[in-house]
């Protein structure tokens, strides 16, 4: 699946894009989440951030 993903972001406007995963922890278990998203490359700060 991360092949098509790869695929598609090289096609077109893709340079402009970053696919960021963020570890976050659960305050209910303690046990790490991971969340992903593709984003512009002027918003990875902010995604990290929050």
């Amino acid at each position: 699946m991360a092949k098509k993903v790869v695929a598609s972001l090289q096609k077109g406007g893709g340079k402009q894009h970053t696919k960021v995963i963020k570890a976050v922890k659960s305050p209910k278990t303690g046990a790490y989440q991971f969340k992903e998203a593709i984003v512009l490359n002027n918003q990875v700060k902010d995604f990290f951030s929050k």
